[in-house]
């Protein structure tokens, strides 16, 4: 049997969006519209431009840049040549590049213009130089590119614009995403077509996202929440995506208005800055029908102020991790308030179930360790069995996050299982700490 007959590949749902919508507008960037045959041309021509500097399938391409069209543009294109991009925090120092780099065996390298002395001081500080086959700058700027480096840019001028032909099974690793974690070195984890497409799946239907949505994206992309909760999914079902560079209070508030957004995505932190802005008020943000947010559990004052001052906007609350593509739960919108501090219930992918230190169900209001099973959950830790093997224990994805369940199976999450204090023979969560800080009126933010 021909396996392309059946094949359903991450870099499939742009091309297949692109046949289906080729005049819609696909990405808005910096006043650049690319319908979605053009933004599918571009990720062909580049493709055909790394694999002409020798990256095939299965190479390791680190990425190192802030928000920016040809970041996405290199990202799918790196997925129709099998090759697993690499995405690097910006942030990192780099020695931490340097281990990524060094641990993910990496043998291409695209950063931006203002990363770059990052990027080569990590080069410079790694024992044995690697052999990178391709450097590419993405440029923010108009000064020349540095030597040595091909501008991202160049590469979309590429004569051909067809498809590459690339056999790419639906377990292929497609990625690989560091997580921060709680140890002292990331962990690298593999994630492939198959539990990428499921996950986006579960995001389409559990956040309710239609195809005439418009979404800003603001979070950074290389973090797999922006990424694989938001804009992968957006380009599968045919949305139009606004990427900014960053989640500027001002510029984000000016986009949903300029840009009648009907989606936005943020940490609570960042929709309490939304709030405070004084352009808040003077905004039209009535074309906002959906909101999301993750990383923390959001203030009932937050949620109550945001339902009087956004009352057409439904507000979803996301919970994951990196190792699960990352949804894992769902709080919707109805629950907001009735299950405050929830994390919501599985979502359409997973099933979630809390364990104690044997592996056993624990009753309802009991703390122990999440597990899931799930298409979503990735193929494992880069180049690290043992960590693979604990994770996978017994059947389940062992997620290290502790957390309880009331009796209508919401779960609500505690603390990192490696975070948890004894202290007086007693357990304590590191959150019970920081919410007792928070408390004091003397204290603004805790780290």
């Amino acid at each position: 049997m021909n396996p392309i007959i059946h094949q359903n590949r991450l870099g499939d749902t742009l091309a297949r969006t692109a046949r289906r919508l080729p005049n819609k507008t696909a990405l808005i960037w910096q006043g650049k519209h690319d319908t979605y045959a053009e933004l599918d041309a571009a990720v062909n021509r580049c493709a055909h431009a790394v694999a002409a500097h020798g990256i095939a399938k299965g190479d390791r391409v680190a990425m190192l840049a802030h928000n920016h069209r040809d970041f996405v543009v290199v990202y799918f294109a790196l997925t129709r040549l099998g090759a697993i991009s690499v995405p690097i925090n910006y942030m990192l120092n780099a020695a931490d590049v340097a281990y990524i780099l060094r641990h993910s065996g990496a043998t291409g390298l695209v950063a931006e213009d203002n990363l770059v002395p990052v990027a080569e001081d990590a080069i410079k500080q790694m024992e044995h130089a690697p052999n990178m086959k391709v450097r590419g700058v993405i440029r923010t700027g108009t000064g020349a590119p540095p030597a040595g480096w091909e501008p991202v840019a160049q590469w979309q001028e590429h004569a051909d614009a067809s498809e590459p032909h690339v056999d790419i099974a639906d377990d292929d690793c497609l990625q690989l995403l560091y997580t921060s974690g709680t140890e002292s070195r990331p962990k690298g984890t593999m994630q492939c077509s198959r539990n990428l497409l499921a996950e986006y799946v579960s995001c389409v239907i559990g956040g309710e996202y239609a195809e005439s949505d418009i979404e800003i994206h603001a979070l950074p992309l290389y973090h797999s929440a922006q990424t694989h909760c938001f804009l992968g999914p957006d380009i599968m079902i045919g949305c139009t995506n606004v990427l900014l560079p960053g989640a500027d209070a001002a510029t984000l508030l000016r986009s949903v208005e300029e840009q009648h957004a009907t989606k936005l995505f943020c940490p609570p932190t960042v929709w309490i800055a939304l709030l405070r802005h004084p352009d808040f008020a003077q905004r039209d943000l009535s074309s906002l029908r959906k909101g999301y947010y993750g990383a923390s559990i959001m203030p009932r004052p937050i949620i109550e102020e945001l339902s009087k001052r956004l009352p057409q906007m439904r507000l979803f609350n996301y919970y994951g991790q990196t190792e699960i593509a990352p949804l894992a739960t769902i709080l919707a919108p109805e629950d907001q308030l009735r299950k405050l501090g929830s994390a919501g219930k599985a979502c359409l992918f997973v099933e979630t179930q809390i364990f104690d230190d044997d592996d056993r169900p624990v009753p309802a209001g009991t703390v122990g360790e999440i597990v899931h099973r799930s298409p979503q959950v990735m193929l494992g830790y880069w180049n690290d069995p043992e960590k693979t093997a604990a994770a996978f224990k017994n059947g389940w994805f062992h997620s290290g996050d502790l957390a309880y369940a009331d009796d209508e199976d919401y779960l609500y999450i505690v603390d990192r299982k490696k975070d948890i204090i004894i202290t007086g023979g007693e357990n304590v969560a590191g959150r019970e700490v920081e919410e007792a800080m928070y408390a004091h009126p003397a204290v603004a933010e805790v780290a």
